[in-house]
């Protein structure tokens, strides 16, 4: 799938509202999908500019469970519920959903990602370790 920079998506948006071109005929000179191209539509006229100018963004427990029951209350879709919420991706709120579903509620819980911080372990061992040659050495001298 291709990624599309805010630029071209704010692009596609202008030549939709000129009235001069379809959504289907926009999206095929990006090579993109019509419904990803409406979608960039219904985002620019709920949230303006701002829905394509996104960083790293991390979402609470609480905030995907609010955004779960309003999808389940109200019957929205997913790509609905994404554009409401200013979601980048309609296919996160599917992955909550199913997390929801199959763990329960414990997986929608923030995880830290990347590498494990260090241990003291291996503070003890270098302890352990001029332990035992202190220990040789007054081994050796008697």
């Amino acid at each position: 799938m291709t990624k599309f920079n805010s630029e071209q998506k704010i692009n596609a948006v202008i030549r939709y509202q000129n009235g001069n071109e379809s959504i289907w005929d926009i999206a095929k000179s990006f090579g993109a999908n019509y419904e990803v191209v409406r979608m960039w539509v219904k985002q620019f006229e709920s949230h303006g500019i701002h829905a394509f100018k996104k960083g790293y963004t991390s979402y609470s427990m609480e905030y995907k469970l609010d955004v779960l029951n309003y999808m389940n209350e109200n019957g929205t879709s997913p790509n609905e519920t994404a554009v409401i919420f200013n979601i980048s991706s309609p296919a996160l709120i599917r992955k909550w959903r199913t997390q929801l579903r199959t763990q329960g509620i414990d997986a929608l819980a923030s995880k830290k990602k990347g590498r494990l911080s260090m241990t003291k372990k291996i503070q003890n061992q270098s302890k352990i370790k001029h332990q035992l040659k202190d220990q040789s050495r007054s081994y050796k001298l008697s």
